[in-house]
Parts: C-alpha cells; sequence; structure tokens
C-alpha cells in the first residue's frame, strides 16, 4: 500500500511527510516556506519531487492541518496568501480519503504521542486520566484546543480562543492596551501571544519608557532580553505572564483537569526565563477558583513534530471528519 500524505501548515512554514500504512512516525519531513508557493496543491508536487515519490507512487489519502478555521469548503490562511476549496484540493491531488483539520487540533491530537523525554514540566499537578487535556501555544499566531479521552479514540476539541478578547489585570497591562489600541480597535489575546506579539510588547514598553526603539524583530527582542536589556526583558516576561493568565481562563473554560500542554514553536526557546517568570502565579491567580489551576500539571511540549504526529492521528481516527 502507498504511504499517506500528512502536513502541519502554519502561517510561516509548510511541514510535510509521509506515513507508511499501520505507523504513527512520520518519514521524509521537509520544512517548506509558505511564501514560496502560490498554494498547497504547488507546495505539495514540489514535497512529493523533492522526496522522490513518482505520480504511480503517489499518496492516495491525506491529511492536512492548517493554522485557520477549516469547518467550511474554502479554506483561507490566516497569515498568508493560501486559499483554497477542499474539493479543487482532492480532486488536484486524485485522493480518495482527505480530511482537513485545524493545525490547533493536530496539536492536541499529537500531545497523547509525545514522548516523556519531550515533555518539560512547568508546574506540578495531579492530572485526571479521563478529563480534557488543554493544548495551547504562541507562534505565528496563538493555538488553543483540546484533547478529550474517549471510550474509542482521542476526541479532538478544536477552538478559535486565540481569537478571545485581552483583559489587562493591572495598571501596566492597561497602557499596554492603550498603545495596542492605536493601530486597531480590538485587540485579541493573539495580538499580544504570537512572534509579533513579543516585538509589539517591547515597542509598548518603549512607548512608556519614553525612548526610541532600536529592536526589530521577535528574535531582536530575545536575544537582548538574554544579554540583559532592561526593556526586552520586561516584554519577555510580560509575554509569559499573560499566556499565564490566558492559559490559566482557558483551562478554567474547557475543565482541563488532564494538564495543560504548552506547544509551538517560541516557548521551547524560552525553558530558561520560564522559572523567572509570572506565568504559573497567573495561572493560578482566579481569586476563590485558584487551587482548582493550582493543582493542575504544565509542561512544554518540546517535541518538533507534534503537529504532524496529530495529522498521523487523525487520518483514521473516526472522532475526526
Amino acid at each position: 500500500m502507498r504511504p499517506a500524505l500528512i502536513g502541519d501548515i502554519g502561517g510561516t512554514n509548510a511541514r510535510f511527510a509521509l506515513v507508511p500504512p499501520g505507523e504513527m512516525a512520520p518519514r521524509d519531513i521537509l520544512n517548506l516556506p509558505c511564501a514560496d508557493y502560490p498554494g498547497v496543491v504547488d507546495a505539495i508536487q514540489d514535497y512529493l519531487n523533492r522526496v522522490g515519490v513518482s505520480a504511480a507512487g503517489a499518496p492516495q489519502e491525506a491529511c492536512l492541518a492548517f493554522a485557520c478555521p477549516v469547518h467550511a469548503e474554502r479554506v483561507k490562511m490566516t497569515n498568508n496568501h493560501w486559499d483554497f476549496m477542499k474539493g479543487d484540493v482532492q480532486q488536484a491531488l486524485n485522493l480518495s480519503l482527505f480530511k482537513v483539520i485545524n493545525d490547533f487540533t493536530a496539536q492536541a491530537l499529537g500531545v497523547p504521542h509525545v514522548a516523556a523525554g519531550d515533555l518539560v514540566e512547568i508546574q506540578p499537578g495531579n492530572p485526571q486520566a479521563h478529563s480534557t487535556r488543554l493544548v495551547i501555544g504562541p507562534g505565528t499566531g496563538l493555538g488553543v484546543a483540546g484533547v478529550f479521552p474517549g471510550q474509542h479514540a482521542w476526541i479532538p476539541l478544536p477552538t478559535e480562543g486565540g481569537h478571545i478578547t485581552f483583559a489587562p489585570t493591572d495598571d501596566t497591562e492597561r497602557a499596554i492596551l492603550d498603545i495596542f489600541k492605536q493601530r486597531r480597535s480590538r485587540i485579541s489575546v493573539e495580538r499580544l501571544l504570537c512572534g509579533q506579539g513579543l516585538l509589539e510588547l517591547y515597542q509598548a514598553y518603549c512607548v512608556i519608557e519614553g525612548v526610541e526603539p532600536r529592536l526589530t524583530t521577535p528574535a531582536d527582542v530575545t536575544a537582548a532580553a538574554n544579554e540583559g536589556d532592561s526593556l526586552s526583558t520586561a516584554a519577555l516576561l510580560r509575554f509569559l505572564k499573560i499566556l499565564g493568565d490566558v492559559s490559566g481562563d482557558a483551562a478554567l473554560t474547557m475543565g482541563a483537569r488532564g494538564g495543560v500542554y504548552l506547544c509551538g514553536g517560541i516557548l521551547p526557546r524560552l525553558l530558561e526565563w520560564l522559572p523567572k517568570s509570572e506565568l504559573r502565579t497567573a495561572f493560578a491567580n482566579k481569586g476563590r477558583i485558584g487551587a482548582y489551576n493550582a493543582d493542575i500539571p504544565i509542561w512544554v511540549v518540546t517535541a518538533p513534530w507534534t503537529g504532524l504526529l496529530g495529522a498521523a492521528e487523525a487520518l483514521y481516527n473516526e472522532e475526526v471528519f
């Protein structure tokens, strides 16, 4: 039998792989820049050429995860130019089975398959076995999803939780919100909790302190914080504190007694900052219900291909349509 195609497509990069029948582990993984291709079909055809798959051996089954809403026939990426109809892609690639899922649905479905060695504990706790797990993480945007252990299969709980309204909790955050609102009328949590959000948090601190910003990329901010720059440090610590606030709210909303898994490309690079931050304090700072969150374990997922594991899980999962 031919291998199936799986993919995890974010705002910046498209990760593709092949999965042989009956296996979960992705093979022939390639990371392709979305900006290099007019659309998803072009990227897939180039991927198959690169890994030496001929037309005669092309996959007939595929599951692709996208960083955008995918409930409709038309899929329009939130943070890049790709825009397509599901039926057109299935026909162009001659697929007998084609599943399209949200990228954080894939992250959520992948989490149960992540090895223990790829989990870094941030907060100890007492996870309940038959309970929802929260999967949340900043990258190009902010992804939020859940996964529940059903009787026969993992059940994904897709959300667009990254687009809830940002709620400041102190005077500094109210000042930051006012600065952000000079650019747009509504501020979602994703505006702060993503790579660009880290940069804009730094710029907001510069406005508050009355200095001219000298850094121009999120990577610059992280590097400057690592070198002791005070405004970059403040921005990075605020970023993690707000992530704690938002994760704590999401855990309450979802009843995530199964644990919280922090995913995405940013947090594995900030592991040394997490103990210095207020993430855990903010996560549990929920007034009279604070003890509920304080007992929920939190991990950072450092596995590089969690979304691909989730796409492989989704391919034949009867709870994923």
